[in-house]
């Protein structure tokens, strides 16, 4: 039973390596790793390998970076001979990013079947381009594994068949739970200057990368004035994306004493961070799900979440841009009003072991039926 694993961004690395630890443990299951090369460079890619244990990827196809429809291009281009090469039982893809719905595109085109981890999400917003990928992929894949009841409820009102809808949790908390002890151990703090006389002080972690928050010089430079202002409260320690970083320097911002602007960390550095953190602001998807399974409050500067869970249940609450209800959130989190959240049904660290013991079950299925014929 092969099955041809797909990772492209940084967030996909934490997604996957649950499911191939998971995988490892069946001699039935032959699992390969393809790395299309969308995040390339070493500090959004290489160093979570390294970390994470990851398996160095049987293909990468280079892929590198470049618009939307370009990487999705290319994508396509490259993955078809590697698919007709290894002709695999199942492709799975994770997430929401280019290489997801490149992937399952090509797969189904060619007549394999794909499972999608961290189905039915939905922010109901189209100038996100990763809300397209999702409903594309989850359009076209045989297997919908969900985080949440609301992304079954959403897969259900788009006419998915049930019979291929699962609700197996969420494995970006298995590796949370998995890796968190080691993520503890960073040092990241201490470098930082954050700890004094052995006592940690308060701080705040910022990211920034959407397109939304970050190409508009207008709404990045507000952003800023708000985190300048709050940093004076206390630190704020702000890991930079490249994209943000650009566009940063173009505007000859960041050089408040109190914003510690750092290059992108590695996953252990920045899951110790966030775990020790008073309270992060972020843009992130992922960042609002890690934040409510560590009891941190969340504060999303976005209108809208496709993780809404992380606000019904979670520490999780959608500020948006706006300067007034950023501060206020601020105020009510620093004065001990925030709400303490508790952890949604299934993120309890064996999502993973949910989507193989699924999977091995199906395919053993539609392998019977292949020799019955």
């Amino acid at each position: 039973m092969k099955i041809l694993n797909i990772v492209g961004a940084r967030p996909n690395l934490v997604k996957i390596t649950p499911l191939l630890r998971e995988m490892a443990k069946y001699p039935e299951l032959h699992p390969l790793l393809v790395h299309t090369g969308q995040h390339y460079d070493e500090r959004l890619s290489d160093v979570f390998f390294r970390q994470m244990g990851i398996p160095v990827p049987d293909v990468n196809l280079e892929v590198g970076s470049g618009s939307h429809v370009w990487q999705i291009a290319e994508i396509l281009k490259r993955i078809e001979p590697v698919l007709l090469k290894h002709h695999p039982d199942l492709v799975l893809v994770v997430g929401d990013v280019n290489s997801t719905i490149a992937v399952s595109l090509a797969a189904v085109k060619l007549g394999f079947p794909v499972a999608h981890v961290e189905s039915g999400l939905r922010s109901f917003d189209r100038t996100m381009p990763e809300e397209i990928n999702r409903v594309l992929t989850d359009a076209i894949a045989s297997y919908l594994f969900a985080t949440e009841r609301n992304a079954v409820e959403n897969l259900l009102r788009e006419g998915r068949p049930r019979e291929r809808i699962h609700l197996v949790g969420n494995v970006m908390i298995d590796a949370l739970r998995y890796f968190l002890p080691l993520a503890r151990q960073s040092k990241l703090c201490e470098e930082l200057g954050l700890v004094q006389g052995n006592i940690l002080q308060p701080f705040a972690v910022l990211t920034l990368h959407r397109p939304s928050n970050v190409d508009s010089p207008k709404t990045l430079g507000s952003l800023l004035n708000v985190m300048e202002e709050l940093c004076d409260r206390l630190p704020i320690i702000f890991p930079v994306h490249p994209r943000t970083e650009a566009m940063i320097t173009k505007l000859g911002r960041g050089k408040h004493p109190h914003l510690e602007l750092i290059p992108p960390v590695g996953y252990l550095d920045f899951l110790g961070l966030l775990s020790l953190a008073k309270l992060v602001l972020t843009d992130s998807g992922g960042i609002q799900e890690e934040t409510t399974a560590l009891g941190v409050p969340c504060l999303t500067l976005r209108e809208n979440t496709e993780r809404p869970v992380t606000v019904e249940q979670g520490t999780n609450e959608i500020v948006g841009v706006d300067a007034v209800k950023i501060r206020k959130a601020v105020d009510a989190v620093l004065e001990g009003r925030w709400k303490t959240g508790r952890l949604p049904e299934l993120w309890d660290g064996h999502s993973a072991e949910r989507i193989v013991d699924i999977l091995k079950r199906e395919l053993r299925v539609l392998s019977d039926a292949s020799i019955s014929s």
